[in-house]
């Protein structure tokens, strides 16, 4: 083998290791302003909020109560990186809205006491978390990674994100879903 050759195979083991490690926890780029993904017709049904779940604090709630109001699910993991950065702005940018769109957060893929650890870390215990422990959500709005977002307007119509959100696309999103766009 020479030195090129080497050289070569060294730097396509490189760009697949970092390939590997951009895919692991996150997504494409955030939406542009104004956007909160793609609509998906298919998903348009008053059915969309029609669950109950337990509550990280111990509590159970039935998600079915927030029909015909906008709600923002954020999808996240207890030792996913990429949504412990999000964190603060996500907390922060739900309190702007309470009152208009209800944001849930859907942890899954880990411990519910990793879960809370988390929660307690970020500051985002402001926002009500919904424990995904067999991943049932997760599949029931088609997430695959974290972190995502699914917004549901007031119709029941989604619309999902998968990767990470700033402050300000997630308000952009949020003051859609509010505007019932």
């Amino acid at each position: 083998m020479t030195v090129s050759t080497r050289a070569a195979r060294g730097l396509l083991t490189a760009v697949a290791a970092l390939l590997l490690g951009l895919t692991a926890c996150s997504s494409p780029a955030p939406p542009a302003v104004g956007t909160a993904g793609s609509a998906d017709p298919a998903a348009a049904s008053p059915a969309a909020l029609d669950f109950t779940a337990p509550t990280l604090d111990g509590a159970t709630l039935d998600v079915s109560t927030l029909a015909g109001t906008p709600v923002a699910l954020w999808f996240w993991a207890p030792w996913c990186t990429i949504c412990r950065a999000e964190a603060p702005d996500v907390a922060q940018v739900a309190a702007e809205f309470d009152g208009r769109v209800r944001l849930l957060g859907v942890p899954g893929r880990g411990e519910v006491d990793a879960m809370r650890a988390f929660v307690g870390d970020t500051g985002t215990g402001t926002i009500t978390h919904v424990v995904d422990a067999d991943g049932a959500l997760w599949n029931r709005f088609g997430v695959v990674s974290q972190p995502a977002f699914v917004f549901v307007d007031g119709s029941g119509v989604t619309r999902s994100f998968a990767g990470s959100l700033g402050a300000e696309d997630l308000r952009a999103a949020l003051d859609e879903l509010a505007a019932g766009r």
